[in-house]
């Protein structure tokens, strides 16, 4: 009984928003480019120098659910290795068949 009455004279609270996803993961790696250019290590100073070139495209990083091209590019080199390695195919179906056979997509 005694909690009930206590619950009941609690004032009645609405949470607040929380930032967008991407807010609170870039909050380090900004500071990173921000600060970084500025060591007096030649190393991180040069890191630093290139990060802030290539800032926006280091920063979507951790805006678009940590998503990239990586497996993409994967594949493909696979595929430029098994291409560079048929050396020449004149029949378009068989080269297709050797390039899902060499990254995976199709078992013997």
């Amino acid at each position: 009984m005694r909690q009930s009455s206590i619950a009941a004279r609690a004032p009645v609270t609405t949470p607040r928003p929380l930032p967008s996803p991407g807010f609170r993961c870039r909050e380090r790696p900004t500071r990173a480019v921000d600060t970084f250019h500025t060591c007096p290590i030649p190393e991180i100073a040069r890191l630093g120098r290139t990060l802030r070139r290539w800032r926006s495209a280091f920063l979507a990083y951790f805006t678009t659910g940590r998503s990239s091209n990586g497996g993409t590019e994967a594949i493909n080199g696979i595929i430029e290795l098994h291409r560079r390695l048929a050396r020449g195919y004149r029949n378009r179906e068989n080269y297709r068949l050797r390039m899902l056979l060499a990254a995976g997509g199709l078992t013997p």
